[in-house]
């Protein structure tokens, strides 16, 4: 483990390869708070910048994911929330950001899941890539319930992640859903026994790191954009993306290390 930076109520630190961001408030069963929110937006744009993170995963401490946001930490900052404030009030979408609703970080985030992930925990877990759940996690989007709406991006999102009578459901209603329910309607991919959700998620994140930064990177890049286009669109996105995949030193570089039965040892060139 390699020590690294982070703010009040998140921590950051290195595996590696890997960029490990923690929501810390769990006696709050890390409910977002002005500063875990800063510190989400600046651990993705860190990510993004430093060539030597290859993936990241977002995890919280104490047995718990997100609670969703802490409405009384937001209004009670004082001063000691001023720096954030100030932070935030520079940049209107800084929430949004750090909730993944308006900026897409170019390395795979592998959420580890544990305890509740609700209301904007789970908002936030529609803005990850690969989801991993403790088999006691809770999951769901309970803002209904308090005459709210879910404005971080699921009434778009979740219907384009599972089937839209799962999505409409869990919307409506506001219920909990259980680990091996959110497995089955899509909204998670793996479910593994408690307490083990962040090695797995670590694990999975070192298969990602052994590959091709540049290839990573652009499949996943190409996942997204291809999205919403037509089939034929978006065949010729992806040979958009990937052809210039091929002519990098580091495709040669794989091709060479399977030759040669040995490790690549890529470059990002």
């Amino acid at each position: 483990m390699e020590p690294h930076s982070g703010t009040e109520h998140l921590t950051a630190h290195r595996e590696g390869a890997t960029l490990v961001l923690t929501m810390n408030r769990p006696a709050a069963r890390n409910a977002l708070s002005l500063p875990m929110l800063v510190g989400l937006h600046d651990g993705w744009l860190e990510a993004d910048a430093d060539d030597t993170i290859r993936s990241i995963v977002l995890t919280g401490a104490g047995g718990a994911f997100c609670a969703g946001m802490d409405l009384k930490a937001l209004a009670g900052a004082g001063l000691a929330g001023e720096r954030y404030r100030d932070r935030m009030k520079a940049d209107p979408d800084l929430h949004w950001k750090a909730m993944l609703r308006h900026h897409r970080p170019r390395k795979p985030v592998i959420a580890a899941v544990e305890g509740p992930c609700v209301a904007g925990g789970t908002e936030i877990l529609q803005g990850t890539d690969i989801r991993v759940a403790g088999e006691s996690a809770v999951f769901g989007l309970y803002e209904v319930r308090r005459g709210l709406f879910p404005i971080g991006g699921s009434t778009v999102r979740l219907q384009r992640q599972i089937p839209r009578t799962h999505a409409l459901e869990m919307l409506l209603t506001g219920r909990p859903y259980s680990a091996d329910e959110a497995l089955r309607v899509g909204l998670v991919g793996r479910v593994v026994p408690d307490g083990t959700a962040l090695d797995r998620a670590l694990s999975t994140a070192e298969r990602i790191n052994a590959c091709g930064p540049l290839a990573v990177e652009a499949v996943k890049a190409s996942v997204y954009e291809t999205a919403e286009l037509t089939e034929s669109e978006g065949l010729a996105a992806e040979l958009a993306r990937g052809w210039p995949v091929f002519d990098t030193e580091d495709a040669r570089e794989g091709a060479r290390a399977f030759a040669e039965k040995r490790d690549p040892v890529y470059r990002r060139a």
